[in-house]
């Protein structure tokens, strides 16, 4: 490859994308710990070889280091323990589940000292094949239904995280008709707009989630949604009012959100407990910790996002003349994201002509020129990854199964599906030489990718495999067509 293939990027890539100076190079950050190229240049996960992964589980493959996963989960614990020890004694951290869960997650989650939090009673089912303790356990969701509920309770859930006064009144008429009392945090919105995907920002007002903290956003004059759902809590005799939560957005990389947020919660906390006489003794600001997707994503590490929270937890309470709130966290993409890659074959590929602007004295004329774009098809899609068509989300990819010295080529990955927008890396410098049967890995994939998979086009959704010390094991099986046909009740 020559200095002068090198240096020629397309007119077609997005700004941030730069032509690799090695195409062959892996880039830490998006990458598990143990993902290496081996003497042959093929990539391997604690010594194992992509084409072994392929020849035993076929593709495309979810493929999860555990060690990794561990030592993310064991990162954030420690580090929050350590930066919050003198406020409150150390944090909770919830392993957010809908990233991605299945009952070896579970198990390495509650074994490596966090606690889980859930969405719904498919993955409170999860957590229970897991023999998770049920005080270790959290419910979220906007629309949980009685059974959901019910079962909440049945666990003896630690907390079930209330997101409207009409689920609190539920919850309430569910738990005391039991006789029973159901320990409740309150989700609120508190405004603040972090920097991420609008569909992804979870704290500003017009959207579904939370409680708002607004003056406006209840019928009663002065009176918040917020306020109005402690005020309520105090007085139903089946409610343990734990505490208050929020969850600011996802793939966030600035503090400065967090710590807004936790200025204002704090503030709130203060306000309530002295107009209502009561205790909050728990206070949870979220996740949407990011990771790299790309080579510009930069990711900060668990103990900076810890020492900066804790700076503004510390000076808030002190300013407010406050006991500080045992604090928890909800970390999912940032333990289980780059834990994984998927692992594709290349099938067909195809080059197009885009028009774009020449290089040039063409360009300032406003002439436009034809640039090549190459698609490469692979055997997955967006029925194993639907972040690019759901957020526009960017991800990156590598030929896996060699090295190669061929000059790098502007490619777009897609998928086998019937839809325009299948795409699974819009954008990424690939060899010129990448041919059909080659293997390509897409890194950073353990979150939402599986748990957002389907079966359009009736694909099976893939497997899961754990590498471990150089070990392989099954732990979400692949389905088959006979899994596909077995609901479908025929004539």
């Amino acid at each position: 490859m020559t200095a002068h293939a090198l240096n020629q990027s397309s007119p077609l890539a997005p700004d941030w994308l730069a032509v690799p100076a090695d195409l062959n190079a892996l880039h830490p950050p998006m990458w598990a710990a143990g993902v290496e190229r081996n003497d042959d240049g093929e990539l391997a996960l604690d010594g194992i070889p992509v084409s072994a992964l392929k020849e035993q589980f076929g593709t495309p493959l979810f493929v999860m280091s555990e060690s990794d996963f561990r030592a993310r989960a064991r990162s954030f614990k420690d580090a929050f323990d350590e930066a919050f020890a003198d406020i409150c004694g150390g944090v909770d951290v919830y392993y957010a589940g809908k990233s991605f869960l299945c009952t070896a997650v579970a198990t390495w989650v509650a074994e490596e000292g966090l606690r889980l939090d859930t969405c719904s009673g498919g993955e409170l089912a999860v957590a229970a094949r897991a023999g998770i303790d049920g005080a270790n356990l959290g419910l979220h969701g906007n629309n949980k239904s009685d059974a959901e509920i019910s079962r909440a309770l049945d666990m003896r859930l630690g907390r079930i995280v209330v997101d409207s006064l009409d689920e609190l009144e539920r919850v309430a008429k569910i738990a005391s008709g039991r006789g029973e009392t159901a320990k409740v945090m309150l989700r609120l919105t508190p405004g603040v707009h972090a920097h991420t995907h609008e569909f992804i920002a979870t704290a500003h007002e017009d959207q579904k989630f939370g409680l708002s903290m607004a003056e406006d956003s209840t019928e009663q004059s002065g009176l918040s949604a917020a306020e109005e759902a402690v005020a309520a809590a105090t007085s139903y005799p089946g409610i343990e009012l734990l505490g208050l939560h929020c969850h600011i957005g996802s793939q966030i990389f600035e503090p400065d959100g967090f710590a807004l947020a936790a200025e204002k919660l704090l503030g709130f906390l203060a306000e309530m407990q002295v107009k209502y006489s009561i205790q909050l003794p728990e206070l949870d600001l979220g996740g949407g910790y990011g990771i790299a997707y790309t080579p510009v994503d930069t990711p900060r590490p668990a103990a900076e996002i810890a020492q900066a929270m804790a700076a503004v937890v510390r000076s808030k309470c002190a300013e407010l003349g406050i006991s500080a709130p045992r604090i928890s966290i909800e970390p999912g993409r940032a333990i289980v994201g780059t834990s994984t890659f998927t692992l594709y074959e290349v099938g067909t590929l195809k080059t197009v002509r885009v028009d774009a602007p020449a290089n040039g004295d063409a360009e300032s004329a406003g002439e436009n020129v034809t640039h090549p774009r190459r698609y490469v098809s692979v055997d997955g899609g967006m029925s194993d990854n639907a972040r690019p068509v759901l957020y526009d989300a960017d991800y990156s990819a590598i030929l896996a199964s060699r090295t190669s010295a061929a000059a790098p080529q502007l490619s777009r990955v897609v998928g086998k599906h019937c839809e325009s927008g299948d795409i699974v890396v819009r954008d990424v410098y690939l060899p010129e030489d990448v041919a059909a049967g080659d293997l390509l890995a897409v890194p950073g994939t353990g979150a939402y990718c599986w748990a957002l998979s389907s079966n359009y086009n009736y694909l099976a959704r893939p497997g899961v495999v754990a590498v471990r010390d150089g070990s392989v094991r099954l732990i979400v099986r692949g389905e088959t067509e006979e899994d596909l046909l077995n609901r479908d009740m025929g004539v």
